[in-house]
């Protein structure tokens, strides 16, 4: 099963999960607005990607919060305000992809 990790407001997470949905593939949907990350889905994560290259430059929330001036560590940020990643985040057996790549769904799919 692959775990599609992002906002219903989010167009790329939403090609995800119609591309999974199209395609009979078994996915879950965590809702980033409505639930946070456990520490093991942090972990897992933060073991494949660098916190640094999981935050968003050019999100909302980074321009609101002023984060292109302030100095701060993209770990804690990140957990703190989760709204801050890249989206959507694919997890699958112990895989980590930042993005929606149709590639990387159809071949964890089984396709």
């Amino acid at each position: 099963m692959i775990q599609i990790i992002g906002t219903r407001k989010d167009r790329e997470t939403a090609k995800a999960i119609r591309f999974c949905k199209e395609r009979s593939i078994a996915c879950q949907f965590v809702d980033l607005s409505q639930r946070s990350l456990s520490a093991g889905e942090w972990d897992s994560i933060f073991a494949h990607h660098d916190p640094a290259s999981l935050v968003d430059h050019d999100g909302a929330l980074y321009r609101r919060g002023g984060f292109e001036h302030r100095i701060f560590d993209p770990k804690e940020e990140l957990i703190e305000n989760p709204l801050l990643l890249r989206l959507p985040i694919l997890r699958s057996r112990g895989r980590v992809h930042v993005g929606c790549d149709e590639a990387v769904l159809a071949l964890w799919g089984g396709l």
